[in-house]
C-alpha cells in the first residue's frame, strides 16, 4: 500500500483537531483547570457528598478549598463502600459499577477506586488518545496504525466483587469497556489479556503475537520485559526487531524506566525504536511525555481531573499550604491532590512531583509520599535513588533489574546505614566501587543525605546486598502481585519489605 494511502496517514486527520486544542491549552493551563473545577462541582452538587459540603454555594476555588476537606482513602472509604453496594449519587451522580483495585492502606489490604462511566472515558481512555496524538505529531514518518499494539494489562478479581460492583485492575476495566473497533488493532485477544496467572498469560501472549505485525507496545516496563523475553525464547531470535520488524514505540508507565532502558536497548537494537513515558494510575491519567528530547511530562489538563499540590516540606502538618495549578513553583517537591469525575474529592494521591515549567505545565515524578527513607533526617526520595543508580551504572557498565532499600537503624554505638538489595541484569565488576559511586552521587544531589553522611558521624556508608536472579519476581509471585499495575516498593522508611526479601534471598530456591 502506498504511504499516502496507509491507515496511519488517514488516521492522522482524526488527531489534528486535538493536537491544535492541546497547543491552545499550553498557553493557559490555569484557565482549563478553573473550567474543570466548575464542571466537577456543578455535576456533583446534588450528590450526597456535594450536599454535605455545600457544592451549590461554591463560586470559586477559595470556596472549594474552604468547604471541602483534604481526604485520604480512609476518609472516603465509607462512601465508596456504599457505592459498591449499589447506592446511587454518593460521591458521583448515578450508579458506579466498576472499581479499580489498588494497593492497600494501613487498615486495608486493598483500595477500591471508583471508575465512573464519565471517568472511564475522560480520565482514562483520553490519555491513550492524547499519547498517540503527541507521538504522531513528533514522528511524521510513523506507520504505527498500520500494525497492531501489544497492550499488557491486569485482570478481574472476582473475590472482591459484590452484587452491584465489579473489581479489577484498571487496565482490565478499560479492556472490558473499550469500543469493539479497538480490538481490531490491539493484541492479545481479550480472553488472554484477562488471565489472572501472569506466567500463563505471558506465555499465551508470546505465542499469540509471534506472527503479528506489532508496531507498538504499551505497559509496565518490568512486566513487558518478561513477555518480550518469552517472545525471543519462542522465536529463537536475538533481537525483537527480527520478530517484529515494524515495531517503533513503547508507551511505558507505572515505574521509572531508567533501570530498564539499557535492557530494552539490548533487546531492541533498531534505530527507529522510540520510548514514550506516560503517567497513569487507578485514579486517572495524569501526564504524557510530549517532547522526545525532554523527560518531563505534560500535565493532562482537561481529563475531568482538578489538581492541587501540597509542598512536601509541609506534608503531614495539620493545616498544610495547598495550592492549585496556577500557584505552583518550579523546582519545589509537591504531593499531588486530585478531585475527579470518578468521585474522588481533594484526594491525596500518594505521588510526589516537581514542576520543571508552568507554561506549558510540565513535571517529573519524584516518588511517593510513603515510599522514601527519612529515618535519620536524610529525606531520600525515589528520584534521588534513580539518579544515583543511573550514575553508578553509567560508570561501571552495570544494569539494575530491580531494587529496594531500607534503613538499618542505630546500634549501641549510634551507627546506622541504608541497606540496598539489588538484582542486576548485568553485574558490576566491583560491588564496592558501585556502592561508592551510588553513595557519592546521592551526596551530590541531596544535601540532607550529604549532611548525615559527613565523616560517617551519623549515617554510615550504604550496604549493598546482591539479590539472586529472579528474587523479586519470586517475591511478587508469593504475594500474588505479578503483572498489572503491581510494582516493587523501591524505598521504605521501615524494614517491612526488605526483611522478607532478604530471607527469601538466603534460600537457594529459584523461580
Amino acid at each position: 500500500m502506498a504511504a499516502w494511502m496507509s491507515l496511519t496517514s488517514i488516521g492522522r486527520l482524526a488527531f489534528e483537531p486535538r493536537q491544535r486544542e492541546l497547543e491552545r491549552q499550553d498557553r493557559d493551563g490555569g484557565a482549563v483547570q478553573r473550567e474543570t473545577l466548575r464542571s466537577l462541582i456543578d455535576k456533583a452538587k446534588d450528590t450526597s457528598y456535594g450536599r454535605e459540603h455545600g457544592y451549590a454555594t461554591i463560586r470559586s476555588y477559595d470556596d472549594f478549598a474552604r468547604q471541602v476537606p483534604l481526604n485520604t482513602y480512609e476518609e472516603l472509604k465509607g462512601d465508596i463502600d456504599r457505592m459498591r453496594h449499589g447506592e446511587h449519587d454518593i460521591l458521583w451522580p448515578g450508579l458506579v459499577k466498576w472499581y479499580a483495585k489498588s494497593s492497600g492502606t494501613t487498615a486495608d489490604k486493598s483500595k477500591f477506586i471508583p471508575v465512573s462511566q464519565e471517568g472511564l472515558h475522560k480520565a482514562h481512555y483520553a490519555g491513550g488518545f492524547d499519547a498517540l496524538a503527541f507521538y504522531l505529531k513528533n514522528h511524521p514518518e510513523s506507520r504505527i496504525l498500520d500494525g497492531k499494539s501489544l497492550i499488557l494489562g491486569g485482570s478481574h478479581v472476582p473475590n472482591y466483587d459484590v452484587k452491584d460492583a465489579i473489581v479489577g485492575d484498571v487496565s482490565a476495566i478499560m479492556l472490558e469497556n473499550v469500543n469493539p473497533l479497538v480490538n481490531l488493532v490491539r493484541v492479545p485477544k481479550k480472553e488472554t489479556a484477562l488471565i489472572a496467572d501472569f506466567e500463563e498469560k505471558r506465555d499465551r501472549i508470546a505465542r499469540e503475537t509471534l506472527d503479528q505485525n506489532i508496531t507498538s507496545l504499551t505497559g509496565v516496563p518490568s512486566w513487558m520485559m518478561s513477555v518480550l523475553t518469552r517472545v525471543l525464547e519462542l522465536s529463537g531470535k536475538a533481537h525483537l526487531e527480527e520478530v517484529w520488524p515494524n515495531l517503533e514505540v513503547f508507551f511505558h508507565g507505572g515505574v521509572a524506566f531508567t533501570p530498564y532502558r539499557r535492557q530494552y536497548q539490548r533487546l531492541i537494537t533498531s534505530p527507529k525504536m522510540h520510548y514514550m513515558e506516560t503517567y497513569n494510575a487507578s485514579e486517572g491519567f495524569f501526564g504524557i511525555q510530549n517532547d522526545p528530547g525532554d523527560p518531563a511530562l505534560r500535565l493532562t489538563l482537561d481529563f475531568g481531573i482538578f489538581y492541587e499540590f501540597i509542598p512536601m516540606d509541609e506534608f503531614g502538618r495539620e493545616n498544610p499550604t495547598v495550592v492549585p495549578l496556577w500557584g505552583v513553583e518550579t523546582g519545589r517537591n509537591y504531593a499531588v491532590v486530585i478531585s475527579t469525575c470518578c468521585g474522588l474529592w481533594r484526594y491525596i494521591l500518594g505521588d510526589t512531583v516537581r514542576f520543571t515549567a508552568t507554561n506549558p505545565c510540565k513535571f517529573v515524578i519524584t516518588g511517593r509520599t510513603r515510599h522514601f527513607i527519612n529515618a535519620f533526617g536524610e529525606e531520600l526520595i525515589i528520584d534521588n535513588a534513580e539518579q544515583g543508580l543511573a550514575w553508578a551504572c553509567s560508570q561501571t557498565g552495570a544494569e539494575v533489574l530491580e531494587y529496594t532499600a531500607a534503613p538499618v537503624f542505630m546500634d549501641e554505638a549510634a551507627r546506622c546505614r541504608h541497606q540496598w538489595l539489588i538484582e542486576f541484569s548485568r553485574e558490576p565488576d566491583d560491588l564496592d566501587a558501585f556502592t561508592d559511586l551510588l553513595d557519592q552521587r546521592l551526596q551530590e544531589i541531596n544535601s540532607d543525605y550529604e549532611a548525615k553522611r559527613f565523616k560517617d558521624i551519623t549515617l554510615q556508608k550504604p550496604e549493598l546486598v546482591q539479590a539472586r536472579p529472579g528474587l523479586f519476581h519470586e517475591w511478587m509471585k508469593q504475594r500474588g502481585k505479578l503483572g498489572g499495575q503491581n510494582k516493587v516498593p523501591r524505598l521504605s522508611n521501615s524494614r517491612d519489605y526488605i526483611e522478607p526479601l532478604l530471607a527469601l534471598n538466603s534460600t537457594s530456591t529459584g523461580i
